[in-house]
């Protein structure tokens, strides 16, 4: 009932159902300090800590499921988006949805999930060897017009791809040829979206791109508003706290999105907000 809730608050915020929206995924590191349940080190944060599973759309927080570190990032994200995009589509039928978040999510399991879902994604994709020789030509490209104008350049690809084990099936993977400071720098990320509805530099300046903003949503949850106060001993004590703190920021969106509307305080964050 808590988790159905965030989503029944995200529809309801909305007067008519919009044609399209992105759900942005991503992890974030939960320190703790304790013999806390399930903890565990991860080497990437370099502490002892949880991996909470974040969803958004926007603003609007629609999951927060608190996780032991010893799993991968994308760890029961497809159980998560099939039962808020079910939930969603019971009121919005005739909406798109957009998954989108970084090369941790880059995952067989969830991308075929979306492709039988009718759901759209686009997902960082883990660059290689195979992916940057795919690129050459765009990167000659860059580096010539880098070199005529002294200038950064982008050209973008579209590549048929498939990995050797992992993947089921060829994708749609975009490459981003960018010669900077002298350098090259590919990035690739992998969509479902067909090229006759989004170009290559479309879906990766104007899609991917952006979601660099969910990183201030996570600052606001866990740094404004104590979301990574999760010391007490069991998994199912820290949920309900991770919750609290999720419910916290849903009325600090509610006050933002209604009681300052037209203010200076209309997009500011939850910190700010409280300082004000």
């Amino acid at each position: 009932a808590i988790e159905r809730l965030f989503v029944d608050l995200f529809l309801d915020a909305h007067r008519e159902p919009p044609s399209r929206i992105v759900l942005d995924l991503d992890a974030t590191d939960d320190p703790v300090y304790g013999d806390q349940e399930d903890r565990h080190f991860h080497g990437y944060y370099d502490c002892y800590c949880y991996l909470p599973l974040y969803i958004f759309c926007g603003r609007h927080l629609l999951a927060a499921k608190l996780r032991t570190s010893s799993v991968d990032a994308a760890d029961g994200s497809v159980a998560e988006v099939a039962r808020i995009i079910a939930q969603i589509r019971a009121r919005w039928p005739a909406t798109t949805i957009v998954i989108r978040a970084d090369s941790g999510f880059c995952r067989d399991d969830l991308m075929t999930w979306c492709e039988v879902s009718d759901v759209q994604y686009v997902l960082g994709q883990a660059g290689n060897s195979r992916l940057v020789r795919k690129l050459t030509p765009e990167m000659r490209k860059a580096r010539l017009r880098a070199k005529r104008t002294g200038q950064p350049a982008r050209v973008f690809a579209d590549i048929d791809y498939r990995t050797r084990r992992s993947w089921s099936t060829k994708r749609r993977v975009i490459g981003k040829a960018e010669w900077t400071n002298g350098a090259a720098n590919p990035r690739f990320i992998v969509t479902n979206i067909h090229a006759a509805f989004g170009a290559a530099r479309f879906l990766y300046e104007d899609v991917y791109c952006q979601r660099g903003e969910m990183e201030n949503r996570l600052k606001e949850c866990q740094g404004d508003l104590f979301a990574d106060r999760t010391p007490a001993p069991t998994m199912r004590a820290n949920q309900l706290r991770l919750w609290l703190a999720s419910f916290a920021y849903v009325l600090m969106c509610a006050v933002r999105r209604i009681g300052l509307a037209g203010t200076k305080l209309a997009a500011a964050t939850c910190g700010t907000i409280r300082l004000k």
